[in-house]
């Protein structure tokens, strides 16, 4: 007895796998399932597919508005009482500048204006802050249209020169020389409160940030001429702070705090826009549950070309049992038949997914060339360009659990095979 146990094969060794690799390739006059196969290989190859395409967009798409919204606004901000004594503001300044992990804070006015060029009217948001603050945010400095920004800041009260936004620019009708005609609602202090103030201004630059909402909305002034524009002589808005690493900004609110001074308010990015980056948060996951819905879906075919090969195979079985062969080697080739097929499809899944995602881009430009469409409409979803990110560490997570639900699906009908009455299968054979 212990002679035969040391003969014994091990488990999936390699006549078990064999079989279940002949029971793949086995066509339908021979008792095969093929086209089931095939058609449980497609469904999770492209659910596979779907869900690395579709949280690579989001993943892209989160990283591209986290890019820009914090590489446009800042990361950090500082308000309070300070903020109207100039000596307070310049020493908080200086030393908010030198907190470790801190690369830039500078004084800021955001106000609203009307603005007016040949072709129309619009409203516009006015930024005002210095030249060298101006020339450090490179998503706009850097993103220069036509024009430059050499004549920024100089002369009485900054100068007349303005930096706009070049969507809001093409909307006005105007180019790098021209005049615009900005209206300040409260910018003339009277006795009897603000009265709206107008002025021309030469445009010296147009921006483009990559994305709409601010391409389209924004115009940049010297800070001393915003405030003398907007009726804040002597203040600002906020004093506003980039440091390296956009996700320990929470973690050097305090340092950034101590550095202010006990009268200044502090807030972070994650703060200001709790709202929108948690309703996205939010929508990511639920879309990731959803898309995973699909896999299971996807993988439960397996379980119908399984439940028809045991069905078809009966007589096979029969002969095993009967020649030597457990009840676990039964369970094992099938579960080995079913697990490579959605092992099979996982990985070209995995394949096609990732193709898609690197090389999105191109595939957006030979679609939107093909249609003649847009496929990617930047007026509604703020950005040119349709983003993708791929998140390794994901896509594993998205690899293991198809391979895990293509698994836990050929549990069934595998032990439902290894249980066969070899007396049963034969008995009308």
């Amino acid at each position: 007895m212990s002679e035969l146990a040391s003969t014994r094969a091990a488990p999936f060794g390699l006549w078990e796998r064999m079989l279940a690799g002949r029971y793949l390739r086995a066509k339908r006059s021979e008792g095969g399932v093929a086209l089931i196969s095939i058609i449980s290989f497609t469904g999770v190859t492209l659910a596979v597919a779907i869900l690395i395409i579709v949280m690579s967009v989001m993943n892209g798409f989160r990283a591209e508005l986290l890019g820009k919204i914090l590489g446009f606004n800042g990361h950090v901000f500082v308000t309070g009482g300070l903020l109207d004594n100039a000596r307070m503001r310049d020493a908080a300044v200086e030393k908010i500048a030198k907190v470790p992990g801190v690369t830039q804070a500078f004084p800021v006015i955001d106000a609203q204006a009307i603005a007016l060029g040949p072709s129309q009217v619009t409203g516009a948001m006015v930024r005002g802050l210095s030249p060298k603050d101006l020339a450090a945010t490179r998503i706009v400095a850097g993103n220069l249209t036509s024009g430059d920004i050499k004549g920024f800041g100089q002369g009485p009260y900054g100068g007349d020169m303005v930096v706009v936004g070049a969507r809001l620019a093409d909307q006005l009708g105007v180019r790098p020389g021209d005049n615009i005609t900005l209206i300040s609602p409260s910018g003339g202090a009277t006795a009897f409160g603000g009265t709206p103030l107008q002025k021309a201004y030469v445009v010296g630059a147009t921006f483009t940030a990559g994305m709409s909402q601010y391409d389209q909305a924004y115009i940049f002034m010297p800070l001393e001429q915003a405030q003398l524009f907007f009726g804040r002589e002597g203040t600002v808005d906020a004093i506003e702070i980039r440091v390296a690493d956009p996700d320990k900004a929470p973690a050097l609110k305090a340092a950034i705090g101590r550095a202010a001074g006990p009268t200044a308010l502090v807030a972070d990015w994650t703060q200001r826009d709790a709202s929108y980056w948690g309703a996205l948060k939010v929508e990511r996951n639920v879309m990731r549950l959803i898309l995973m819905m699909l896999v299971v879906i996807a993988a439960m075919n397996i379980i119908s070309g399984l439940v028809m090969l045991v069905k078809n195979k009966g007589r096979d079985i029969a002969i095993l049992r009967t020649i030597g062969a457990g009840q676990g080697s039964i369970m094992r080739i099938f579960f080995m038949a079913g697990a490579a097929i959605g092992a099979a499809g996982t990985l070209a899944g995995l394949a096609l997914g990732v193709l898609i995602s690197v090389y999105i881009d191109p595939i957006q430009s030979f679609v939107e060339w093909a249609t003649g469409q847009q496929v990617f409409a930047s007026d509604v979803y703020f950005l040119s360009r349709l983003p993708a990110k791929v998140d390794w560490v994901e896509v594993a997570v998205i690899v293991a659990f198809s391979l895990v639900m293509s698994m836990v699906w050929t549990l069934p009908p595998a032990w439902r095979a290894s249980r066969l009455d070899p007396v049963e299968a034969l008995r009308y054979e």
